[in-house]
């Protein structure tokens, strides 16, 4: 297949709150690195990404671009833009970004990988794996079946629903889409964000973004059981133990 233009929007506009740290966890270390480094190497070594969009918040972007991307020789990261008070926000602000050809290479006819930065075992079968997903389908997401029989609960805290373990999936990212696609989904929901405010609608990752505003279908895309997000402490000493 011929290979299209793929941009990385790497997320890293975290407060550590739920780390209970002053640090922000982009930059807490990792087995000696920066919690953020783990994402933007395996970005870097990548033959399937071209360049990079890194969202930090806004007071960290002198520090993210000095103490990460010029420290660690980070070559493909394009340029360190600031994120927004929400997930989506900051994803929004990096779509136009790429969109409106602020990036020295333009990419509105190729790919781009939504990922978090707190999630470090990125993997280069993960990224090739989505790429191959979202060349097929337009519209992928790292998952994985869940392990463990889920409940759905009323407001009282009562099981109400047993759904069939088979078909529950765990979200992960990256979450990859034709850059169109993504655009156009990102900017019906700005659009639409005081309607679905008002009827109660929570926008927690980018295949809810697709899946409502277009319609469209997400393919799930088999990842890795250890491509975890490091938000707790907890998260922090299991990252450890997958890196021993």
């Amino acid at each position: 297949m011929e290979k299209k233009r793929c941009t990385a929007i790497v997320l890293a506009a975290g407060s550590g709150s739920r780390m209970h740290s002053d640090v922000p966890k982009q930059f807490m270390e990792l087995r000696g690195k920066p919690l953020i480094w783990y994402a933007l190497q395996a970005v870097e070594q990548s033959e399937i990404i071209d360049d990079c969009l890194l969202v930090t918040g806004a007071g960290d972007i002198s520090r993210m671009q000095q103490e990460i991307v010029e420290k660690y020789g980070f070559a493909k990261v394009d340029r360190v833009i600031a994120g927004g008070q929400e997930r989506y926000a900051s994803v929004a602000r990096a779509l136009e970004a790429v969109w409106n050809e602020e990036m020295k290479t333009p990419n509105r006819d190729g790919y781009v990988f939504i990922h978090d930065g707190a999630r470090p075992f990125l993997t280069r079968q993960i990224l090739e794996d989505t790429y191959a997903a979202a060349y097929a389908y337009g519209a992928c997401a790292a998952a994985m079946p869940v392990k463990d029989t889920i409940k759905i609960a009323d407001q009282e805290g009562y099981a109400v629903q047993t759904p069939n373990r088979s078909s529950v999936w765990m979200v992960q990212t990256p979450q990859v889409f034709e850059t169109q696609l993504i655009c156009r989904a990102y900017r019906k929901l700005m659009g639409q964000l005081s309607r679905l405010q008002e009827q109660g609608i929570q926008i927690t990752d980018d295949a809810m973004v697709a899946e409502t505003m277009l319609n469209c279908r997400v393919k799930l895309v088999p990842a890795s059981y250890e491509n975890i997000k490091v938000t707790t402490p907890e998260d922090m000493r299991i990252a450890e133990a997958f890196l021993q």
